[in-house]
């Protein structure tokens, strides 16, 4: 291979000025113009045996009509391929932490496949099905993805934007008008608002002269409905160790009507008993079953998904058609989510990547004493940078947050390689007092093959597993990365041993330590 390898170095050392130019020049063209084509995002989209569907019905749906509706998506989701069970979830208690009313329900779909082509045919198809079940708004994600989207924004969905203001109404025509928008950009989907109104429910409003006329005071009426029909707690049971609330309220086998709560019965100071009819206003109105609060500020949220496109992308969009809103006074508007998760994330690692690097080029300048040679080291780079973005391109991904650590990782090895290279030439001029010519660049080259090509396959040799696998369940954050460091590694590794050489010789400056301290202090 030294042979081989030397005649090699030999034929690229005799057209340097056409072959070096034209192959880094095509290579870093091609690298960097293909990285303005690829799209970005904060997480792969994870590929994972749970699903979790959700359904959401107009509030005030009974529990009857969400389990008949819960039962027929089940039906449907159960003839999906490689699907194992399906459980339905209606509400929530009314002391849980995720409290919900009965007309949103939660339905995991468990899985039974193993390989991320089954997982995505699977996924698939329960969008299919989703599409085509009307009657309430259906989203679906893996659970671990909801659960990362739920710590980044509060909600399941990659997208949420959060409309701030004190005038219920007034938010929730911004809402409207931005629900509109969202599904109107491609890729936006299940475009959901968290606290819709329209939740039915019955208003009394108590006449004061028919308060006064019966002598009720008005606090003891609305006492006597909300124990009516919300209960009372009048005293407690024990079971063992285990203490129960006993609350009392009127016995119903059905959801109550304006005329039943006309008719029921009041007693005044006096012992005379008169109807609810003859103290309040009753009708039915419309309202909603929770505002939502953050940051002591009231919020209404719309959230949505992306399908076909990067996050980051649809949220750029989203921006630019919202602003061109006008919102009334004391209403805005702020963005949730991974798109906001990924920016932060970037810049944390851009930041901590250049004051890493920074510190290493210090460090290599204080070692290496020349700026000719620290430039050889760092040329390397754009090397392994091309090919990471060429093999992040060919596989299909996007740039995320497992190949922008891919990036980090891979420029580490590559300057591991090239400095191998220039300390060696350093060695062999100091230590061993050779001259600075073709034949030390040769030999040097030949003595640091093994080590650099070593490096590169047991580095390649122990990714091939993640790189082969990268779309199976459990390695979706991982591929990426073992892609980006294998291409890197491919361009990295080639460069450095054929067109490194050559640049040393024509542009490094390798010489004794006492000549460059004569010359330094001359």
């Amino acid at each position: 291979m030294k042979r081989g390898y030397e005649a090699l170095l030999l034929r690229v050392e005799r057209a340097p000025r056409v072959l070096v130019p034209t192959t880094v020049g095509l290579l870093v063209v091609a690298g960097v113009g293909a990285l303005f084509f690829l799209s970005s995002s904060f997480l792969p989209e994870l590929r994972e045996g749970n699903i979790t569907v959700h359904m959401t019905a107009v509030p005030g749906t009974s529990l009857e009509e969400s389990l008949r509706l819960g039962d027929r998506l089940t039906q449907a989701l159960s003839q999906v391929p490689f699907v194992r069970s399906v459980a339905q979830r209606v509400g929530r208690a009314e002391l849980g932490t995720d409290t919900m009313g009965t007309h949103e329900s939660e339905i995991d779909v468990n899985l039974q496949a193993v390989k991320g082509t089954q997982v995505q045919t699977s996924q698939d198809e329960i969008r299919r099905i989703l599409a085509e079940i009307p009657g309430a708004i259906l989203t679906s994600n893996s659970f671990l993805t909801e659960r990362i989207n739920e710590t980044l924004s509060g909600y399941g969905a990659a997208v949420a934007v959060n409309v701030f203001g004190n005038d219920l109404d007034q938010m929730d025509r911004a809402a409207a008008q931005i629900a509109r928008i969202l599904a109107a950009i491609p890729g936006g989907a299940e475009v959901q608002l968290q606290s819709p109104p329209g939740m039915p429910e019955i208003l009394v409003r108590l006449r004061k002269d028919g308060i006064a006329r019966w002598g009720f005071d008005p606090l003891s009426v609305l006492d006597v409905v909300r124990t009516a029909y919300g209960s009372e707690i009048v005293g407690q049971t024990y079971e063992g160790n285990r203490v129960f609330d006993v609350s009392v309220l009127l016995a119903s086998t059905k959801k109550p009507q304006v005329s039943e709560l006309g008719e029921l019965p009041l007693r005044n100071p006096d012992g005379k008993f008169v109807a609810l009819s003859e103290l309040a206003d009753l009708q039915e109105s419309s309202g909603r079953y929770v505002v939502l609060h953050e940051g002591a500020r009231r919020v209404q949220t719309i959230t949505c998904n992306v399908r076909g496109r990067s996050v980051d992308s649809f949220v750029q969009e989203a921006r630019s058609r919202i602003s061109s809103i006008k919102f009334p006074a004391g209403t805005y508007v702020s963005f949730a989510g991974t798109a906001a998760a990924q920016a932060q994330s970037l810049h944390e690692l851009i930041v901590n990547s250049l004051l890493a690097g920074l510190g290493i080029i210090l460090l290599l300048s204080v070692v290496m004493g020349n700026a000719r040679n620290l430039l050889l080291v760092l040329v390397n780079l754009p090397f392994a940078l091309v090919g990471g973005v060429i093999a992040a391109g060919l596989s299909g991904g996007d740039l995320s947050l497992g190949s922008l650590v891919g990036f980090v990782t891979l420029f580490g090895i590559t300057l591991r390689n090239s400095i191998m290279l220039i300390s060696h030439y350093e060695h062999l001029v100091e230590s061993e007092s050779m001259t600075w010519a073709l034949e030390t660049a040769l030999r040097g080259a030949s003595e640091r093959l093994a080590p650099i090509l070593m490096t590169a396959l047991v580095t390649g040799l122990g990714l091939l597993p993640l790189a082969i696998g990268s779309g199976d369940p459990g390695r979706e954050v991982e591929g990426p990365m073992a892609i980006v460091i294998l291409g890197g590694l491919v361009t990295s590794t080639l460069l450095n041993l054929l067109v490194l050489p050559t640049l040393a010789l024509r542009y490094g400056r390798f010489e004794p330590r006492t000549l460059q301290n004569l010359r330094a202090r001359a």
